[in-house]
């Protein structure tokens, strides 16, 4: 056997015998690496429940209001929602992290970057439109989080214009965590954030003052036993009535009370008595068409409405009383239809300011 021969046959024999003693140990364990099983990004896409439901703190500041709607019992507005609560799964150490507040900020840091469970709040009553503008999270090192995020919405609400044009009215923004009932999830209103009207300035209205509540909300997609916890953003407005005062209700009063002029008239004139108050008649028809296109179509009666109407009414009352006093002036009776008209000079004026009167009574006592 030659040299190179034998050189090849001892290699061969070496790998053999390497073989085979792999085969003969067992497989290594994989290594498990504990910081990675911590960032599991599994783990922290539930709420932290440990301790029991998630308390958020809640608040929100209206920036604007833009439109209120009485016809589609609506309002839009803008303003900053914020949210706070506490993760410790997400606490960390400033000097090793090498700030002392981590921060995503916009779309793409906030949904790709941002490593936790956050509650995801959608608009109950929204109408028409819920557009975010921003969003910020900022993580403290213990753990507590603080979301912001500027919304631009549309909100339905219920409108009382059984007043109007002396009606107030509370607008509402309904909030609620999307996807988990209060046994995982309860809202509270965080007693530092500030509550005011601010800058907020809307045309026609005055703006009353702002409050945030919370109350339990019932909703068959909270995942569990349908009772979420919803924060409730108010404003309360008042409607400044001079427009339709000026418009109808100071020249109205104005028509009638020269309608009742009438008495005043000669009763052998009994065509031009009736003109007059047929003028009125006309200006009251007049100032109903005026309303209705104002006016939301409601099915309800409002003071306005029953304004009109009492005032209608009493300038029908006129050609009555124009009648009757034709009459007994044509049956001889002056004496009586005389006093009919002295009569009428006062009854009609004071039953008119009385109606008025019970209106407002009725309206603001009894709505």
């Amino acid at each position: 056997m030659t040299k190179h021969a034998c050189l090849a046959a001892l290699l061969a024999a070496i790998s053999i015998c390497g073989l085979s003693t792999a085969m003969a140990q067992p497989a290594a364990e994989p290594v498990t690496d504990v910081s990675q099983a911590a960032s599991n990004p599994a783990s922290v896409l539930g709420p932290p429940t440990e301790d029991g439901p998630v308390l958020v703190r809640a608040s929100f500041e209206f920036h604007d209001i833009d439109e209120i709607s009485e016809e589609n019992e609506s309002f839009e507005f803008t303003g900053v929602l914020t949210l706070a609560w506490q993760d410790k799964r997400q606490a960390f150490d400033p000097a090793a992290a090498g700030v002392s507040e981590k921060v995503y900020q916009g779309d793409y840091q906030f949904n790709e970057l941002a490593p936790s469970w956050f509650p995801q709040v959608v608009l109950v009553n929204s109408s028409d439109s819920f557009e975010q503008q921003g969003v910020v999270l900022r993580v403290q090192p213990d753990g507590t989080q603080i979301l912001k995020t500027k919304l631009l919405a549309v909100a339905k609400t219920k409108f009382n214009l059984r007043r109007y044009p002396f009606d107030k009215q509370r607008l509402e923004a309904v909030f609620e965590v999307l996807g988990f009932d209060d046994n995982q999830v309860v809202l509270e209103v965080d007693p530092q954030a500030p509550v005011s009207a601010g800058k907020l300035w809307v045309p026609q209205w005055i703006i009353a003052g702002v409050s945030m509540s919370v109350r339990p909300h019932a909703a068959s997609h909270s995942g569990g036993r349908d009772i979420e916890s919803a924060l409730i953003a108010s404003v309360d407005v008042e409607r400044k009535p001079f427009y339709v005062s000026r418009l109808v209700i100071l020249p109205l009063i104005v028509i009638v009370l020269l309608s009742f002029s009438v008495f005043w008239m000669d009763r052998a004139s009994l065509g031009d008595r009736i003109s007059v108050s047929f003028i009125g008649i006309l200006t009251a028809v007049a100032y109903q068409v005026v309303m209705n296109d104002i006016l939301p179509r409601i099915a309800y009666p409002t003071w306005i409405n029953a304004f009109l109407n009492v005032s209608f009414l009493l300038m029908v009352g006129t050609v009555i009383i124009n009648l009757v006093v034709g009459r007994l002036d044509k049956r001889g009776k002056h004496d009586v239809s005389h006093r009919v008209d002295l009569l009428c000079r006062w009854i009609f004026p004071l039953s008119y300011f009385g109606l008025i009167l019970i209106l407002f009574g009725v309206a603001f006592l009894l709505y």
